[in-house]
């Protein structure tokens, strides 16, 4: 998607309409809120599709991991399609594929239809993991564009805990997830079903927003982004300059191309765009979301019923949301890097404690891994440390860096590549977990995750740079300085 430099003044003293752009903004988040609940909801599912579809380890993990290939195309190519046909119109027909993949998920009849369906949920996914932050960008002024911002990751989140505590209920209701619940449909189905609700809200709501003024000036609708803008700021002048100030840089600028992230100076690729690569992957390889993905049958594996496992996610989800709203306040405070570090190692320790704690378990009758209460415990108070570290840290932080480490020029090619990395990331990290759990177990899958939060920290200590307190534009002049004297030395 194209990237814009200049940011929406702020209205005059005692003009805007900052509760119209709150609503809005609130309007296109719900879009990370079914980003949460399509990722959280297949928690508490994995088993009874296992036994519906009669899936082995391999095909059970395709069965989850496979929203995340679908969650990967749709982030690489949410914002060229977007600047061609609109934010609106694209998050409008990103809502009616989540509607569309809620509803095939529930009426699945084997492994290959529920694969289709959560593909196409996946796209939806990653549109909106682009398209919702890009919009509310778009339409904020600056003086609240920092908290309109954090909105997302905060909806994402929340959409995580409503998953986990809608699946504990319906499951509760039912006996457990196989189990017949409403008009005798097993009660996993009616767990993908519940996500048509906030769809279809999300979906109505769209109806009622604005295009986006850039999108809108870089179509030739002047008119209407002047329209957009005058409803927003409430100061008809500022909103005309605005976008004679849109109009110039649109007009003036070469669209971005994704080979942008190659040095003209050096001919290689930029060394900041690995660094982001790096930080994409690395925010999956500590695993977090095995334990969004696969918790119910973590901690049955671990000796919980079933209900006691979905009553821990429940637990996890509420730890995470408390936690990122620590990271909202921290970040402008505390500094990018330092945050990242503590998360890194404190992701670490825990993953490390869990590993032990499995590693050191007993077996059960049926030749399961059981631990004792006093272990079972130990290992459920270090999973939601995990989750806290991730929550106040890797989780908001890492989308926040990649959206202010690169310059401005190749910002949105580098962008659309480290998205398209993180999602592959997830998505490996999710198809190998059922097949490790089944080959190593519990203890060395952990402990495997535990060294990559130490790789985290090192790869942090050695080529993360502190962002906070630094315009966009000092950033690109650095950068731009680097390459520059990287392409005179070689």
């Amino acid at each position: 998607m194209q990237e814009n430099d200049l940011e929406i003044p702020a209205p005059d003293e005692g003009q805007g309409n900052t509760l119209l752009v709150i609503l809005i903004s609130m309007s296109a988040a719900l879009g990370g809120f079914l980003f949460g609940f399509d990722s959280g909801v297949i928690n508490g599912t994995v088993d009874a599709l296992q036994e519906a579809f009669n899936s082995d380890a391999v095909g059970t993990g395709f069965n989850v991991a496979s929203m995340l290939l679908g969650s990967a195309v749709g982030a690489f190519f949410a914002g060229t399609v977007a600047d061609k046909f609109g934010r609106r119109l694209v998050m409008i027909a990103t809502a009616c594929l989540f509607i569309f993949s809620a509803w095939g998920s529930g009426v699945a009849w084997g492994s290959t239809s529920f694969v289709f369906f959560r593909i196409v949920g996946g796209v939806a996914v990653g549109a909106a993991s682009v398209l919702a932050p890009a919009y509310i960008s778009e339409i904020s002024p600056a003086h609240i564009r920092g908290r309109m911002a954090t909105l997302q990751q905060l909806m994402i989140v929340v959409g995580l805990f409503i998953a986990f505590l809608s699946n504990y209920l319906i499951a509760g209701a039912a006996g457990s997830a196989s189990d017949l619940f409403w008009f005798d449909f097993p009660a996993w189905r009616w767990m993908y079903w519940v996500e048509i609700i906030p769809g279809s809200i999300f979906l109505i709501s769209l109806l009622f927003i604005p295009e986006s003024p850039r999108y809108l000036v870089a179509a030739g609708r002047e008119g209407e982004a002047q329209d957009v803008l005058q409803r927003l700021l409430n100061a008809k002048e500022t909103a005309r300059q605005t976008v004679a100030d849109i109009k110039e840089t649109v007009v003036g600028s070469r669209k971005p191309r994704l080979s942008d992230i190659v040095s003209e100076h050096t001919g290689r690729v930029h060394p900041i765009v690995w660094v982001g690569l790096g930080l994409a992957a690395l925010q999956q390889f500590t695993g977090i979301n095995v334990i969004f993905y696969y918790g119910a049958t973590l901690w049955q594996a671990a000796g919980f019923d079933e209900s006691s496992a979905l009553m821990q996610n429940v637990i996890s989800g509420s730890v995470n949301v408390g936690f990122t709203f620590i990271a909202i306040a921290l970040i402008d405070k505390v500094g990018r890097r330092p945050l990242l570090l503590i998360g890194a190692l404190g992701q670490a320790a825990a993953l490390g404690v869990m590993a032990f704690v499995f590693s050191t378990g007993g077996l059960g009758p049926d030749g399961g891994l059981q631990l004792s209460d006093d272990a079972g415990l130990v290992a459920l108070l270090a999973a939601n440390a995990y989750i806290a570290f991730f929550a106040f840290s890797w989780g908001p932080i890492m989308w926040v860096m990649l959206g202010e480490m690169f310059p401005n020029r190749f910002r949105g090619a580098a962008l659309a590549m480290a998205g398209l990395v993180q999602w592959l990331s997830n998505f490996t990290i999710t198809m190998t977990f059922p097949v490790l759990l089944a080959s190593v177990g519990l203890g060395v899958s952990y402990g495997i995750y535990a060294a990559f939060g130490v790789i985290a920290f090192v790869f942090v200590q050695q080529y993360i740079e502190e962002t906070m307190g630094k315009t966009l534009e000092q950033m690109s002049q650095e950068h731009e300085a680097a390459d520059i004297a990287a392409g005179q030395r070689s």
